[in-house]
């Protein structure tokens, strides 16, 4: 079976290439955290199939929320990211979402029309 992770970002906020990084870092290692108590035998296949990411991309803030709400809905576990404020944006500032890792085909149901970064 095949397994994945997508993390997705805000396009809006046009940040550095440096701070998109660490954004979505902070997304993936979030969401690891969280499937992990949900179902540790998926990430541990995950895992073993070389962790396998996607990165995406939405207009807003708005797109974030509504995709974290439909993963709850399916099970994917899922984490936003608000930024602490140390660099480029505000403190408080969402920038991102980690969703799984979940089976591929559930996620492509959820994130299969969003664009890659």
């Amino acid at each position: 079976m095949e397994f994945k992770q997508c993390i997705v970002i805000r396009e809006d906020l046009k940040l550095s290439s440096g701070k998109l990084a660490v954004q979505v870092a902070h997304a993936a290692v979030m969401a690891v955290e969280r499937a992990e108590k949900m179902d540790r035998s998926t990430v541990a296949d995950w895992k073993s199939e070389g962790q396998k990411k996607v990165v995406l991309k939405v207009p807003g803030v708005p797109d974030l929320f509504r995709l974290r709400e439909e993963a709850d809905r399916v099970g994917i576990a899922s984490a936003i990211v608000a930024d602490a404020g140390l660099t480029e944006i505000p403190s408080g500032t969402i920038t991102a979402l980690g969703l799984g890792p979940a089976h591929a085909k559930l996620m492509d149901k959820l994130t299969g029309k969003l664009k890659l970064v």
